[in-house]
């Protein structure tokens, strides 16, 4: 079989999607897949794999404007038919989607394949462009009784008010753009004198923000593959917020998996993490992550549909402790997208 991997893109998660795309490569080589790699923002032409087509270097903080690496920071879409058509992607069998944040995660790139007639691993078009709106998915969470933190959200130049934001939330307060992932943008605020830099941070990425209760407690994640949950993870940051810097530098973050829970405990956060990935429609694979007073209630923060895939990723983890090496995980992935494909082509030619 062949196989695509988009990775790079022109997101502020470039360099965790190299990152994942490199690994991904390397696990479908390893498995027997005949391997072709492309990433978008600095070529039109896809390359067979080998170690030294992609380079993946994570930094403390995100690619920005001014770095070596093409970045959109606002969330507006910049993929277009042109970017994947001299790719030879109708001469592929399937396509794994490595592009975190941006057109990868927002249901434009699913969008294309989608009309394209490609088989791609992942949600579909809808599910993707709900889970990256995390305001829209927070209304979806509530409608179907999937407790989330309070929130309230504003667009770029209206006037967004501390003392009426404190009223309504408490302190801390969690501020962050609506449409970003890796904590992109994301800050926490404890004091006035922290609210306008806070603001300026997290519109810089997008426009549109979301302010957001913050819950203390226990930061946990949940992966899931084809529907079932995975071995509960817990997220130990050394800094008090599992950041951009905590999530991809070695030694920043402790994580325990399983998570030490009661098995009531297990169960509830798995039971909400499928409930969440069914409400937004996702398939395949997801990580849902959470945040658990100490006195027990969840919270769900956010669905990841495009979750980082190295060796070293949760959702690895989670998987390994299942007892699913990474090799074997890809394996799966691809299996599950090419019987998605062929159940939709039978409901096409039935019709």
């Amino acid at each position: 079989m062949k196989v695509l991997v988009l990775a790079g893109g022109r997101s502020a998660e470039r360099d965790v999607s190299l990152a994942t795309g490199a690994a991904v490569c390397a696990a479908l080589t390893e498995t027997g897949y005949d391997v072709m790699v492309l990433d978008p923002a600095v070529s039109s032409r896809a390359l067979d794999w080998s170690p030294e087509v992609l380079t993946a270097r994570i930094g403390v903080t995100p690619p920005e404007d001014e770095d070596e690496s093409p970045i959109v920071a606002d969330h507006v879409s910049t993929l277009t038919p042109a970017d994947l058509a001299p790719a030879g992607v109708g001469d592929v069998d399937l396509v794994f989607i490595a592009l975190h944040g941006g057109d990868g995660e927002d249901g434009h790139v699913q969008a294309l394949l989608d009309a394209a007639g490609v088989a791609y691993v992942g949600s579909g078009m809808l599910a993707s462009a709900l889970a990256m709106d995390k305001n829209a998915a927070k209304r979806i969470f509530i409608a179907e009784g999937i407790p989330t933190p309070n929130w309230r959200v504003a667009d770029r130049g209206e006037i967004v008010s501390y003392q009426e934001s404190v009223v309504a939330l408490g302190l801390p307060l969690v501020v962050k753009p609506n449409a970003q992932g890796s904590t992109v943008g994301l800050s926490i605020v404890k004091a006035e004198s922290g609210w306008e830099p806070a603001l300026a941070e997290a519109f810089r990425w997008d426009r549109r923000l979301l302010v957001e209760e913050f819950i203390p407690g226990r930061e946990l994640t949940v992966a899931i593959l084809a529907g079932e949950a995975l071995p509960v993870i817990e997220i130990k940051p050394s800094h008090g917020i599992y950041d951009y810097e905590c999530k991809y530098t070695s030694g920043r973050t402790d994580y325990i998996c399983p998570a030490e829970l009661t098995p009531k405990q297990t169960r509830a956060i798995q039971d909400q993490a499928v409930s969440a990935f069914r409400a937004l429609g996702c398939r395949d694979y997801a990580r849902v992550d959470f945040r658990m007073r100490d006195d027990g209630p969840l919270y769900c923060l956010e669905v990841n549909t495009l979750p980082g895939m190295t060796r070293t990723s949760l959702v690895p983890k989670a998987a390994r402790a299942a007892g699913i090496e990474f090799p074997q995980l890809m394996r799966r992935l691809c299996d599950s997208a090419m019987r998605h494909q062929s159940r939709t082509t039978a409901a096409k030619v039935s019709a």
